[in-house]
């Protein structure tokens, strides 16, 4: 049997970033836990202090099907490359036409330039656009494929 699993991101603004990536991938910012009208009431019922209430942000698949991000506030800066990093199936695989497919992606991508992201490269392995790396408000790289 597998485990229920979730992401978690470190940074510097969890709500700015959980906007970004609820544009990103379709999510919608989660809902608080049962029994509380807001995450707001739930932090208080657990007496978590009113100055940490912005250390964290959350969102999830509105279907309930993929796992849910979460965006955890650390002091650092990121530093290095992802070693893992999202991939954003907007294209609809390599299964569908290069006509198809990379309209899809330049339209993500170009949506993800207005919300704050970054284009670092469009990857061309064979002369033909593949993909575009991409990295979010606060540098983390990711994929549009």
């Amino acid at each position: 049997m597998s485990e229920q699993w979730s992401l978690t991101v470190d940074c510097a603004s969890p709500r700015e970033l959980a906007a970004f990536w609820c544009l990103a991938l379709g999510y919608v910012p989660a809902a608080p836990p049962a029994g509380f009208a807001s995450w707001e009431a739930w932090q208080a019922h657990f007496e978590i202090p009113e100055d940490e209430w912005d250390d964290g942000a959350f969102i999830e698949d509105p279907d309930g099907v993929r796992p849910g991000v979460s965006f955890l506030r650390v002091p650092e800066p990121k530093v290095v490359k992802n070693r893992m990093h999202f991939d954003v199936h907007v294209g609809g695989g390599r299964q569908e036409p290069f006509e198809v497919r990379w309209p899809r992606v330049r339209a993500a991508v170009d949506k993800l330039v207005t919300a704050g992201g970054t284009v670092l490269r469009v990857d061309e392995p064979d002369g033909t656009p593949d993909h575009v790396t991409m990295a979010d408000p606060e540098g983390n790289e990711f994929d549009v494929l």
